[in-house]
């Protein structure tokens, strides 16, 4: 799984022009989900998420986690992290089919929810209208093919 995690003061995803998910401060997480990732591919990037400590503290150092600054969580499919670059025409072959990758971009949500989030989303493969107010700005990249 591939992940762009964007910390945020407040983010929302449209669908047709309604809003279909929107947080508050929190992380934007725009998903993308690899042929071989598994559910536990899926739990472990949630944890990984959801413990990341990149909100600051009373000395202004990155140090407190959603948990600590009951922040949200908007998730945003994104088959187009696995895009293949090498030419002008980018191919995204290299991404799950939707068979696959549903069931694991929920799984992602639903492990992040067991953990206590507020986590809002947009549709899986429908055309979306992302926006976000970023903080910082803080954006950090996660691939668990690249992971120990």
């Amino acid at each position: 799984m591939r992940a762009v995690v964007t910390r945020v003061r407040s983010a929302s995803v449209e669908i047709g022009g309604t809003v279909s998910g929107q947080i508050g401060q929190g992380y934007l997480v725009l998903l993308g989900v690899g042929p071989n990732d598994t559910e536990e591919t899926a739990i472990k990037l949630a944890d990984k998420i959801c413990n990341l400590r990149v909100f600051e503290d009373e000395n202004g150092k990155m140090n407190r986690s959603l948990e600590q600054i009951g922040g949200s969580i908007l998730t945003v499919s994104q088959f187009t992290l696995y895009a293949d670059t090498s030419s002008r025409r980018p191919g995204f072959t290299g991404a799950a089919k939707p068979d696959i990758a549903a069931p694991l971009y929920e799984k992602f949500m639903s492990h992040c929810r067991a953990r206590g989030f507020e986590v809002q989303h947009g549709e899986f493969g429908a055309d979306m209208q992302v926006f976000s107010q970023n903080d910082g700005p803080v954006t950090i990249l996660f691939d668990t093919e690249k992971e120990n």
